[in-house]
């Protein structure tokens, strides 16, 4: 049963790149419940909220085969971070207004009366539901595929800052395995005008100074007091080895 435009659906198909064998599937993808709810008399019909838990899965399977050839020296935990940084509601909104994604979304009335179409959560939920289409009409390359063309500028913008090393929270991870007790950070100085303080942080473990920091931000200061504490780990540990 036929409910949109087929030319609206193959322009939408045009902006993903793709070429359908299925227009339908791609239909599939864009009914929202509210609009079921609204049109009980649509026999056969479906929400999208099965496609969109499909579509949740073959993203994050495509998104940490990416991360896996782009960082191939990074552990699954800061991997699990940045992908968690790509696939959110955000991003994936973004994207779907990206392709015009909800003029497209069918919707009860009183979904649209509010604002449905610019709903984030309403437009990420879409967007999976396509990202299941494209997997469902021609497999895992071609929702790979997809997947690659529209992250791929993502990664660039994220991956400088974001995939960074988290030293707090190695550091958190380390002293909880080794102390069973959690660092403390503390702010021994702050220098400076207003305008360009510099702050000055130790951080200890169990009373003990593992490492001191600066920085132009207390966050920066407790990043490098931690990355000192970690090569201090580090160091105690290969000599109590060599022993």
């Amino acid at each position: 049963m036929q409910l949109t435009n087929r030319k609206e659906l193959e322009k939408l198909a045009l902006r993903l790149s793709y070429n359908f064998n299925d227009i339908a599937t791609l239909e599939h993808a864009l009914v929202h419940r509210s609009f079921l709810n609204e049109k009980a008399e649509q026999e056969g019909v479906e929400s999208n909220e099965r496609m969109e838990f499909l579509g949740d899965a073959v993203l994050s399977a495509a998104i940490s085969h990416l991360l896996l050839n782009r960082f191939p020296d990074i552990n699954e935990g800061r991997l699990s971070k940045f992908r968690a940084k790509l696939v959110n509601e955000n991003t994936l909104a973004r994207l779907a207004t990206d392709i015009e994604l909800g003029k497209h979304i069918l919707l009860g009335k009183g979904e649209e009366l509010t604002g449905g179409r610019e709903k984030l959560s309403i437009l990420a939920d879409a967007y999976e539901a396509v990202i299941a289409a494209v997997y469902l009409d021609g497999g895992f390359e071609a929702a790979f595929s997809l997947v690659l063309r529209q992250f791929s500028p993502l990664m660039e913008e994220v991956s400088v800052t974001d995939i960074s090393r988290d030293y707090k929270t190695e550091l958190q991870e380390q002293t909880q395995e080794l102390f069973r007790i959690a660092p403390k950070y503390q702010l021994v100085a702050e220098t400076g005008p207003e305008h360009n303080k510099i702050f000055k942080v130790e951080v200890l473990i169990n009373g003990r100074i593992f490492g001191r920091g600066q920085g132009k931000a207390k966050k920066e200061a407790e990043q490098q007091a931690a990355m000192k504490a970690l090569e201090k780990i580090r160091n105690e540990r290969q000599i109590t080895s060599t022993k």
